[in-house]
């Protein structure tokens, strides 16, 4: 597919929110505007990541669809899986030898990302009309099944394929439509009102908004349907008050949004080592700018040209980037020694 600069604008922003998100977590019960923000971004960021990523599956359904899909997701998960059992045994971390099966922290998503594919295949032959809230009724029924669960991101997988089915039958000229000037005040509005109703809410149990666990285990056996359906309806709402607000604007960091896989794979090297190593520590409000300046900067390095190069084979399990470097390097070299050759 052509590139899209708002798309790139808004993978980058998606994933900033994912990375600040899980800096922020383990620090949200020591200052209370890091509480509001962490509900408020996740309300919404991982729908609105989602969505984008669905949007980006059109058009994939020839015969060796699965086993490129397999190819460019499952080899990921247990390359990272396999890394990150290690990576957290050196660091100390408790819960190192998961396995696997029970994906790894972040590694959900990519089980989920594949599943979400294999569920296309039968979504897409449905009109949206009547397959996205096919789905929606199926994310949450699926609460009330007491054996659907992390394992295998399970959960996850069908809490969240309505956005991605969303995001499979949007179209570009469709958000563009949204970005009116009064479209754009009510939206960001609409952020604004939720944030404010998330401080001056009760706190919303964390694990509400994961979606990895049944309602059993989230002490609403009965009305947990409902307490999803709301969720539901307050991350449609907000997620495309966010995708209104997303610039169509090139800027110069604009190209860093098509390398979030990286920065969501990598981020947990990063993020869990502070963690463990208890290096962040929050005293005062204005300490969120602080954690929002490292967050960029996580982003900005794993999305930078020479950790990409270097990642590039267990990543996407491709070394074209290698092999440009170095042929670029044997061309200066040649390069430098007919200069001196000729001189």
């Amino acid at each position: 597919m052509k590139r899209e600069v708002y798309f790139d604008n808004a993978k980058l922003l998606f994933i900033f929110l994912v990375v600040f998100g899980h800096l922020i977590q383990p620090l949200k019960d020591n200052i209370e505007v890091i509480n509001v923000l962490y509900q408020w971004i996740y309300l919404f960021h991982m729908p609105v990541f989602i969505l984008v990523s669905g949007f980006f599956a059109k058009g994939a359904s020839d015969r060796g669809y699965l086993m490129k899909l397999a190819k460019r997701i499952l080899l990921p998960y247990f390359l990272f899986q396999l890394f990150y059992s290690f990576y957290f045994l050196t660091i100390g971390k408790s819960s190192w030898d998961q396995a696997i099966y029970d994906p790894q922290w972040g590694l959900w998503f990519l089980l989920s990302l594949f599943s979400w594919h294999i569920l296309l295949i039968g979504f897409k032959k449905l009109k949206p009309m009547l397959g996205i809230p096919v789905a929606f009724l199926i994310g949450t029924a699926i609460g009330y099944l007491p054996f659907i669960g992390p394992d295998l991101s399970l959960s996850r997988t069908f809490v969240f394929f309505p956005f991605f089915l969303i995001g499979y039958w949007l179209h570009t000229d469709q958000l563009y439509k949204w970005q009116t000037l009064p479209k754009k005040v009510a939206a960001a509005g609409l952020l604004t009102v939720a944030l404010v109703i998330t401080y001056l809410a009760p706190d919303i149990p964390v694990q509400w908004l994961f979606g990895s666990q049944p309602y059993q285990q989230l002490a609403a056996p009965i009305p947990g349907g409902l307490f999803r359906a709301s969720l539901y309806l307050v991350a449609l709402l907000m997620v495309f008050a966010v995708l209104t607000l997303i610039p169509r604007k090139e800027f110069s960091f604009s190209k860093l949004g098509q390398y979030t896989i990286y920065v969501y794979l990598l981020h947990g090297v990063i993020i869990q080592y502070v963690r463990e190593a208890n290096l962040l520590a929050v005293n005062q409000n204005l300490d969120t700018l602080g954690l929002a300046v490292i967050a960029a900067s996580i982003v900005l390095l794993l999305s930078s040209k020479w950790v990409v190069t270097l990642t590039q084979p267990i990543v996407e399990g491709k070394i074209d980037l290698l092999q440009a470097r170095w042929s670029r390097r044997r061309q200066r070299r040649k390069a430098y020694q007919m200069k001196e050759e000729s001189s």
